[in-house]
């Protein structure tokens, strides 16, 4: 523990106290940041405006550990915040995620300004130990070591009203010699069926159109609960649903990527064409070493499979490039999946070394300048092969589901954008008709870059929903209330998997 000494003195608790949560890493954590806000809202603290930087009264990092320098960054943000915090009392800082659950003591010794340190299996104890660490005056360290209840029981203030993740399943069972997660989010646990379905259904009635299951391993789902079809089942239930539009999931692993779940795909209307499926590798001996269970004959039959169910389906992969041992011929395997598999996107990272995990002591580590070289080949093929899928859309009719905040240059183009069926991020004019996110729009591609399509000429239909009526009274309720309620979900479409996380936490 740490000496009162290092921390703010208490405040008065009788007045509103702010917070700010920063997260780093994969899905699963921006899921979990969503119900450290809903925690502490239900406490009775308010979200701090957008552009606080660090004025909030409660600061939360939530960690990720997958990155060679994740630690780095941790502390170095720790250290910005000290001299803020020792001229305002009362200020309180808790670390969480990842690397909270690997570092534990450590944190509060490098960083004795720290009052609350707490795992990702006790998430829901964060108002407990701030309450604790200000009466007492002293850092809180609980880590535990399992489990302690299902995350999605506990409150969730999620940030968008008409796209929702749903966690199936928590933990990893895999070894990839590359991945420190399962370490730090243990074994896989399972929701029950009737649980998950439930709550899909109640955020249906709240005005969400779609959702995004969500797991490490998302199509392992059934492996704790002794039923290998279980994932297929729920995808085809979904499909039962009135009032969800869109099923997504992120993201299955090749080894458990099975036919039902391909025929479950292709015939539940709702499930959307769109495949994330990380490759990390086309070397059967890298592999092997990665110990990923399959091998390219297996993944690139997945993907043909795939294609012959569902035509239009976008595939998009993860690849790690300089992994230890990987020579120039793995490396040229690597490059014939990609040009056989032609993925839509591929989100491609430079090896780096995860501290605790069997492939940061391997033999055979790579020159950067090595990996460097390597990485801009397989980033200018991708990069070819993503342009020319997207001008296979060209001239195509689709309808998007209009987004909110994903076209960065819309003031100025006087566009909006939404996201295809396929997850692809189209620009569109903006119609004569007021449109709002949630809702639907029909347009018809008449351009294609690499990373995203433009819909220049007029929208084709406006299609007003319950979901876009959810949207307009959540900021409606913001504009009369600026501190967050406990309504609506995270924005629309599967965001884009984050460049720390792959290999790693719900992209393995």
């Amino acid at each position: 523990m740490t000496s009162s000494s290092d921390r703010s003195p208490a405040v008065d608790v009788l007045s509103t106290r702010t917070y700010e949560i920063r997260t780093y890493g994969c899905q699963m954590n921006v899921h979990d940041s969503e119900r450290l806000a809903g925690l502490l809202e239900d406490a009775g603290y308010v979200r701090a405006p957008e552009a606080s930087d660090g004025e909030a009264d409660v600061v939360v990092f939530n960690t990720c550990a997958v990155r060679e320098n994740a630690d780095n960054k941790l502390y170095g943000n720790l250290g910005h915040l000290a001299p803020k915090k020792a001229s305002r009392p009362g200020m309180q800082i808790a670390v969480g995620g990842c690397l909270a659950q690997k570092d534990r003591d450590t944190i509060v010794k490098r960083a004795p300004w720290v009052d609350v340190v707490f795992g990702t299996h006790n998430i829901g104890k964060l108002p407990v130990l701030l309450e604790r660490a200000r009466v007492q005056e002293e850092a809180q360290v609980e880590i535990a070591e399992s489990l302690e209840a299902f995350p999605s029981t506990l409150p969730t203030r999620r940030e968008s009203a008409y796209a929702a993740w749903v966690s199936i399943s928590v933990g990893c069972n895999n070894t990839c010699t590359f991945c420190i997660v399962p370490a730090l989010r243990g074994k896989e646990k399972d929701r029950r069926p009737g649980d998950i379905l439930a709550e899909i259904e109640a955020l249906v009635t709240e005005g969400v159109s779609e959702v995004t299951l969500l797991g490490q391993n998302v199509n392992a789902y059934g492996s704790d609960i002794g039923d290998r079809e279980a994932f297929s089942k729920l995808l085809r239930a979904c499909g039962t649903i009135d009032g969800l539009e869109r099923v997504r999931f992120t993201s299955p692993h090749p080894r458990d990527f099975t036919d039902d779940v391909i025929a479950a795909m292709a015939e539940t209307p709702n499930v959307m064409p769109q495949l994330h499926m990380p490759l990390q590798s086309g070397s059967d001996p890298v592999l092997k070493a990665m110990r990923r269970s399959y091998r390219q004959e297996r993944f690139l039959g997945i993907i043909e499979k795939v294609r012959a169910a569902i035509p239009h389906a976008a595939i998009s992969t993860d690849i790690i490039v300089g992994f230890p041992g990987e020579t120039e011929e793995d490396f040229q395997q690597t490059l014939h999946v990609v040009r056989e598999a032609r993925f839509a996107q591929a989100f491609t990272f430079q090896y780096s070394k995860r501290p605790g995990t069997p492939a940061a002591d391997m033999d055979g580590q790579i020159p950067k300048k090595v990996v460097q070289e390597r990485y801009e080949r397989l980033v200018a093929l991708q990069e070819e092969i993503s342009w020319e899928e997207n001008k296979k859309q060209v001239g195509r009719t689709l309808e998007l589901m209009v987004a909110e905040g994903e076209g960065r240059k819309d003031d100025t183009t006087h566009r909006l954008s939404g996201r295809a069926p396929d997850n692809r991020l189209v620009h569109f004019t903006k119609p004569g008709q007021e449109v709002r996110p949630g809702d639907v729009v029909t347009v018809e591609v008449t351009y294609a870059a690499p990373h995203h399509l433009l819909a220049e000429g007029p929208v084709l239909d406006v299609r007003r929903t319950h979901a876009g009526d959810a949207w307009e009274k959540r900021t409606a309720e913001k504009a009369a209330k600026p501190a967050g309620v406990l309504l609506g979900l995270p924005k629309v479409g599967v965001p884009e998997p984050l460049p720390a996380v792959t290999g790693g936490c719900a992209v393995d």
